[in-house]
């Protein structure tokens, strides 16, 4: 079992303020969020029940997988959803240089900016979230410097982790959600076995505790 802080911890966000780790509010909003997409039919699966539910996310995109399936790409971009960065092949920022590691970021972004207008749409095109969660200060620093955000998570689904079951998945989220809680699924295919089970179900529990989605801005 690998080991991972499903809830994270309040003294991890205070440590690493210039990280968003949730969103508070007042109106019961919670954010979905979805890595390392877009992948075929998983991500339109999302989309699909996302649509259904009439509530919008925010997509982490690699930007390999923006290059091999630009149409899903713009499919998330015509539904509404809004779009971060992921990398370009989903590097661990902990064993990349700050150089490298800030190129391969850019490499992701010029291919978003091919489809996704910023110049109409600028309040969400610099989002960016590390790959593993993992980022060394320097990398931090010179995104921030850039105008980025760095959006971590206070809920992680571990729906990536095939030895728990769905039903463990599914807890994972709802035991942990709160107001302004941001909670990672992933549409990739390691991922799908506890996704199919637990987004749509996740998503009804919330609504009936009251709670509405929205993207990050």
């Amino acid at each position: 079992m690998n080991f991972y802080w499903i809830k994270t911890h309040s003294l991890i966000k205070r440590i690493f303020s210039n990280y968003i780790w949730d969103i508070p509010n007042v109106n019961n909003k919670v954010y979905l969020t979805f890595d390392d997409g877009p992948t075929p039919e998983i991500t339109e699966w999302v989309l699909d029940v996302l649509k259904e539910h009439r509530i919008k996310a925010t997509f982490f995109c690699i930007g390999k997988n923006i290059q091999k399936h630009p149409a899903i790409f713009n499919k998330i971009i015509d539904n509404g959803h809004a779009i971060g960065n992921h990398t370009f092949n989903h590097l661990n920022g902990w064993s990349t240089k700050t150089e490298g590691y800030i190129d391969n970021i850019r490499m992701c972004q010029t291919l978003s900016d091919t489809y996704h207008n910023c110049e109409l749409n600028t309040e969400h095109c610099k989002l960016f979230r590390p790959p593993y969660g993992k980022i060394k200060t320097t990398q931090s620093k010179k995104l921030r410097q850039l105008g980025y955000k760095i959006i971590m998570w206070d809920v992680l689904s571990a729906d990536f982790d095939q030895s728990i079951s769905p039903e463990k998945c599914l807890e994972n989220v709802l035991q942990n959600t709160r107001s302004g809680s941001v909670i990672v699924f992933h549409d990739s295919i390691k991922a799908f076995k506890n996704l199919e089970y637990t987004l749509p179900r996740s998503i009804e529990v919330l609504k009936q505790k009251g709670f509405e989605f929205d993207i990050i801005r």
